[in-house]
């Protein structure tokens, strides 16, 4: 079978990591409008953009001192500008745990001179693998509203137990709370998503017939995988000059009977 995704790739070799994660930073606010784009890029355009790597990075919070850690850095340029004139600071720090935990810190500061406000929504796009899609659900997102984006956006609310997966999903999900867990049945393996500053949660899978359409994705691919994004999509974020927005997430992979224990879905929305 031809493999055509990075994830697919990244499978095939033992070494590698089995979570792809993808910066998805929309400056301008166009996430799910995106037929208001105009020349814009769809999902904005700080994942297409060369990150820099700050070599003098500040020190790690003592709580976390443990953990390794790189910050790459994003700044305006004269081109971006022509497309969306504000300046700004981003920083993401990708922190990596002894267990393998992965934590994503990002941070965006208004550096406008001119005394404008911006404003912009935030996801990761965190693409992880699973062993067959049809014995994956997610739990945390139950009786919640969400939004269609296979219904133009139509809101509604969430009826099942538990997320599974029967054909092609594209959900908002608003006001999730604050852990989300990936239960893979098959590998008794769950991934539990935790995040803080970005209320919403994306849930997207092709299915076959969109995977076909897609040239960077291969036609069964999608059988092997699932994207979970914790974001913030309903109400944008707004800064006025100097002011730093900071959002948090962190992914760890556990045995499924642990998980189902701790991630107890209605414990969840209690202590959303």
């Amino acid at each position: 079978m031809e493999v055509k995704s990075l994830l697919g790739r990244m499978h095939m070799v033992k070494s590698s990591f089995l979570l792809v994660v993808r910066l998805l930073l929309d400056l301008l606010g166009l996430f799910v409008e995106l037929k208001s784009t105009g020349s814009l890029e769809q999902y904005g355009f700080a994942r297409n953009r060369i990150w820099s790597i700050d070599l003098d990075p500040p020190p790690s919070p003592s709580d976390i001192s443990h953990k390794a850690y790189v910050d790459l850095i994003l700044t305006h340029s004269e081109e971006d500008m022509k497309i969306w004139p504000h300046r700004y600071d981003c920083r993401l720090r990708v922190a990596l745990g002894p267990t393998g935990d992965l934590m994503l810190t990002s941070r965006i500061r208004n550096t406008n001179t001119d005394g404008k406000s911006f404003t912009f929504r935030f996801a990761y796009q965190t693409y992880f693998f699973v062993t067959d899609i049809s014995e994956v659900r997610v739990e945390g997102l139950e009786t919640l509203d969400y939004l269609d984006n296979l219904k133009n956006g139509e809101r509604f609310t969430e009826q099942e137990d538990a997320i599974t997966f029967e054909s092609e999903v594209d959900k908002v999900y608003l006001s999730t709370p604050t852990k989300i867990a990936i239960l893979d049945h098959e590998r008794k393996r769950t991934f539990e998503l935790r995040k803080d500053g970005l209320p919403d949660a994306v849930v997207w899978n092709p299915w076959d017939k969109k995977a076909k359409s897609m040239a960077d994705f291969g036609d069964n691919e999608y059988m092997h995988m699932l994207c979970v994004e914790a974001a913030c999509v309903e109400e944008p974020i707004t800064l006025k000059p100097g002011e730093e927005w900071k959002g948090r997430q962190e992914i760890s992979a556990v045995p499924s009977s642990y998980c189902s224990e701790q991630l107890d879905p209605l414990r969840l929305l209690l202590r959303g």
